[in-house]
């Protein structure tokens, strides 16, 4: 009989041993993957409920501003049209309403004395009243404008003309700097004329940068901004009185790929003239201010830093993202071109892009859609320039 002992039979068992800590370790294996997917997904989920929070947040904030701005127009057309029913309030109502145009100043005072001058105007026998009322108003209001330090006209698009009271830019100037302010600025304008826009004086309608300037100097007629703020205070301005005239615009001409320029890299023109292109309405918006008020001072503002977006998808920024003409830089740049041929002859330029510090870092602080200005960034914006214009105001300081 054979007793020698069988040796295959351990390797076997350790083979057997082996599979199934292969087969154990693989299955862990596929258990932390299966654990990371749920984590991935989990923390998907997450961003993207956030990132619908903010989106919805957005949404209702605009929501609540049109509401707001809806709300605030019907509440001057009421206040238009009970001031000319009472016809005995006119004068008050004027002096208030020129106040509440200006920089909102003082807006609660002004309507309670309209309204209490309405109401002393319905009783024949508290007319000498009402008139001395009228007549205070009228003092107040002419003591009020003694105590202004200069006068700023803006001309702009919708970053001067957006939230013009109390978080506006021309507003936190006007504050700033103790200036009577007129803002002409429009949403959604441009420095030059637009494809298809006349340059002929008797038929203009555009509202561009060449169209406010025309009607200040009397060229075109200003019936053509009827309706819009711009329209109402361009008829209350006295331009003669005028310290700085502040001119923004760029991003506009950018975004409707309007030509930085008539003049080529390659030394060739383009067709276009000069009112077609951005910097050539710079140009003669400059000029013609100059001709007409020698002794003001015209503050050009460069387009600043913007990042853009498709729906939500990233396309470009103010360095990358270019129609044809240029990429936004470039605009921001054909602005201090302008400004280089004329800065001896009191003209002043504040470089939004390059120095105001809206940049890729910031732009979540500063912007709120790539584009318009968060309220920090109007603070900011507005405390540049404010530092801008004291300090030209009163240089001894």
């Amino acid at each position: 009989m054979d007793y020698r002992v069988n040796t295959t039979e351990r390797p076997e068992r350790g083979d057997k041993s082996r599979r199934r800590r292969n087969r154990y370790y693989g299955k862990v294996i596929l258990l932390c993957i299966m654990i990371g997917f749920c984590i991935l997904a989990l923390i998907e989920i997450i961003y993207g409920q956030e990132k619908l929070r903010l989106e919805q947040e957005r949404i209702a904030l605009e929501e609540q501003n049109a509401k707001t701005l809806e709300a605030l127009e019907k509440e001057q057309e009421d206040g238009r049209s009970v001031d000319t029913v009472q016809a005995g309030a006119e004068d008050a109502s004027a002096d208030s309403a020129e106040i509440t145009n200006l920089t909102a100043v003082d807006t609660g005072k002004a309507n309670e004395a309209a309204a209490s001058e309405g109401t002393d105007a319905g009783s024949t026998a508290a007319q000498p009243e009402a008139a001395g009322n009228d007549e205070a108003a009228a003092n107040a209001a002419q003591e009020e404008e003694k105590k202004y330090d200069m006068q700023i006209v803006f001309m702009g698009d919708s970053i001067l003309d957006n939230d013009r009271e109390y978080d506006g830019v021309a507003y936190l100037i006007s504050k700033s700097c103790n200036a009577k302010v007129y803002n002409l600025s429009m949403g959604g304008t441009t420095a030059a004329l637009g494809e298809g826009e006349t340059s002929d004086y008797k038929q203009w309608d555009s509202r561009c940068l060449l169209g406010v300037v025309n009607a200040i100097v009397g060229n075109v007629d200003p019936g053509i901004f009827d309706g819009y703020k711009a329209g109402e205070l361009m008829k209350e301005c006295d331009f003669s009185k005028t310290d700085y005239f502040i001119i923004e615009y760029g991003i506009n001409d950018f975004l409707s790929q309007i030509p930085t320029s008539r003049y080529l890299a390659d030394g060739e023109t383009r067709q276009e003239d000069d009112e077609h292109t951005y910097g050539g309405a710079l140009e003669h918006a400059v000029r013609k201010l100059q001709n007409n008020f020698p002794d003001a001072k015209i503050l050009l503002i460069a387009p600043h830093y913007c990042q853009f977006f498709s729906g939500e998808t990233f396309i470009g920024d103010g360095y990358s993202l270019d129609f044809g003409y240029g990429t936004l830089i470039e605009y921001a740049r054909a602005c201090g071109y302008v400004y280089d041929q004329h800065r001896d002859e009191n003209v002043m330029l504040y470089n939004a892009f390059e120095v105001s510090g809206i940049d890729a870092y910031t732009a979540d602080d500063y912007l709120e859609d790539g584009i318009h200005l968060t309220s920090q960034g109007r603070r900011k914006y507005a405390e540049d320039l404010s530092r801008r214009i004291l300090k030209d105001f009163y240089p001894e300081e």
